[in-house]
């Protein structure tokens, strides 16, 4: 069953989503080399008490932790924990917040220190299929337009989509119907409505598309241990073009200053 959403749902989605940004924001002044994963996590639960809302991950699942920070080969869903950052890694922040019983769901890729070219070009290309995904979530188009866009953009550049891993319907619930694949063929699957609510979130491996599950149960690696990028906005599909509910402004505001 998909839940199509009111206004004031999308309203109030929004104030959530825009809190998850914020927070990515307010996490990204300490992504320094030199600092533990841990650390961030903590930066990250505070800021998100401290604006009247719940870490949405934090025993989601008996998910340990506010943040999933997945560090180079590690696709999404990396614990947080004593690993110190270096210089030239790249690390994924995934954080979601509860804001007046309503979920915020982002994620971004950030690179630490000095970073290598073919490592930028993943990062820069990854984050450009999301809003190529976005374009298509409007009315009338179908669940495969959105994961066919993504797809065609980044095999062009010779990456793997993950497959296993996809994007989801989000409202009062953090996963909601429908599953958002990063990967399908333009119109097909279910069609989009207005007033649905998803999170579209390209997960693309620098090599092969195959990955595979730690031990700790959650974190997720690419198979042949090359890097991962993962971006994701919540968003709302409209009539003439998404309405995109989180915000990269405050991150990326940090990121120039830095």
């Amino acid at each position: 069953m998909i839940e199509i959403k009111t206004k004031e749902d999308i309203s109030l989605l929004r104030q959530s989503s825009l809190l998850v940004g914020k927070t990515l924001a307010e996490v990204a002044k300490y992504l320094k080399p030199g600092i533990q994963t841990k650390e961030l996590d903590v930066i990250a639960e505070t800021f998100i008490r401290d604006s009247g809302a719940i870490p949405a991950f934090k025993n989601y699942g008996s998910f340990p932790a506010t943040l999933c920070i997945s560090v180079n080969d590690e696709v999404v869903h990396g614990i947080p924990g004593k690993r110190i950052l270096k210089d030239g890694d790249i690390v994924s922040l995934d954080c979601g917040v509860v804001l007046n019983g309503y979920y915020g769901d982002s994620a971004y890729t950030f690179g630490v220190g000095e970073i290598s070219q073919d490592v930028r070009d993943l990062l820069t290309r990854t984050k450009e299929s999301l809003y190529l995904g976005i374009e298509q979530a409007v009315a009338g188009n179908r669940i495969g337009d959105i994961g066919c866009a993504v797809q065609t953009y980044v095999e062009k550049f010779g990456y793997g989509v993950v497959r296993d891993l996809v994007g989801h319907g989000i409202g009062k619930r953090l996963h909601e119907k429908p599953e958002v694949p990063n990967y399908g063929k333009r119109g097909t699957g279910i069609m989009l409505q207005e007033g649905m609510v998803i999170c579209i979130e390209p997960m693309i491996n620098l090599g092969k598309k195959s990955i595979y599950q730690e031990d700790d149960g959650w974190t997720i690696r690419t198979s042949d241990r090359k890097p991962s990028a993962h971006f994701e906005h919540e968003v709302a599909i409209g009539k003439e073009k998404a309405d995109i509910l989180s915000s990269f402004e405050e991150i990326e505001k940090v990121l120039t200053t830095n």
